[in-house]
């Protein structure tokens, strides 16, 4: 490995001085107190008073140090196509994930609905709740709701119709749900209506009619299964998660 300098001369890092000679690509001449374990064992030299240094902890070679004599180090990039980290690793601040993240083993914390256990625990428990601190409550009080669960893959659209007979859906459902598979739920307010569904146009509008053919006033719920993803298996034979005969889109194989 070649190390080349901007500039040349001697400068004074921790625990000695370091003379840079012009004719040598790379010359580190320990000058002054006898090198010690607080000493820089690599210095990237930009000025001699600009300078990145990876040195020991004073103490013992139990702990490394990369850092710049004058302040924080903008970036640091590795260019590698796998790094690893052998023990624990600790982010002070926020982590950016530009590809995929693969976890094998538990995530935990009390950012994730508090949840103590790993994707795989937590799909095993008989059902899903979100726990939080009671909103209305005093601290002493905590609320849990339990997730809505069946045997599909299903997406729901819930609103209020006012003096009018169309239930307009999403846009998007045309490409995330099957068309056939829409069910409505109707419940009138102000009067009895005697309230039906007329028909549904190309999975995005749902005709609302009653009895005397009038605009209606109704609250609804509007239930369809994905398109997008494989037809959930409800029951298969197996002993774990892992056994599941079809898409594994969470990757616990």
């Amino acid at each position: 490995m070649t190390f080349s300098f901007r500039e040349y001369g001697t400068f004074s890092g921790p625990g000695a001085e370091y003379k840079f000679r012009e004719s040598d690509d790379f010359t580190n001449i320990f000058e002054g107190p006898t090198f010690n374990l607080d000493d820089v064992s690599m210095v990237l030299l930009s000025t001699p008073s600009d300078y990145v240094y990876l040195h020991l902890d004073g103490t013992s070679t139990a702990n490394v140090s990369l850092e710049r004599s004058t302040g924080p180090i903008t970036q640091f990039f590795v260019d590698a196509t796998t790094s690893y980290f052998n023990g624990n690793v600790t982010i002070d601040q926020n982590l950016n994930i530009l590809g995929t993240l693969n976890v094998i083993g538990a995530i935990t914390g009390t950012t994730i609905t508090q949840m103590n256990a790993s994707i795989q625990t937590a799909m095993s428990l008989p059902a899903k709740p979100f726990d939080i601190p009671h909103p209305s409550k005093p601290e002493t009080h905590r609320l849990r709701y339990i997730s809505l669960e069946g045997p599909e893959i299903a997406v729901y659209f819930r609103g209020k119709l006012e003096n009018t007979n169309v239930i307009e859906l999403p846009e998007y459902w045309k490409d995330l749900i099957h068309s056939e598979s829409i069910s409505v739920n109707l419940t009138p307010y102000g009067d009895y209506q005697e309230l039906y569904v007329e028909k549904i146009i190309l999975g995005q509008q749902i005709i609302v009619r009653n009895r005397e053919s009038e605009l209606t006033n109704c609250y609804f719920t509007v239930y369809a299964e994905r398109k997008d993803m494989e037809k959930l298996i409800v029951e298969y034979e197996g002993s774990s998660l892992k056994d599941y005969p079809g898409q594994d889109w969470l990757n616990l194989r």
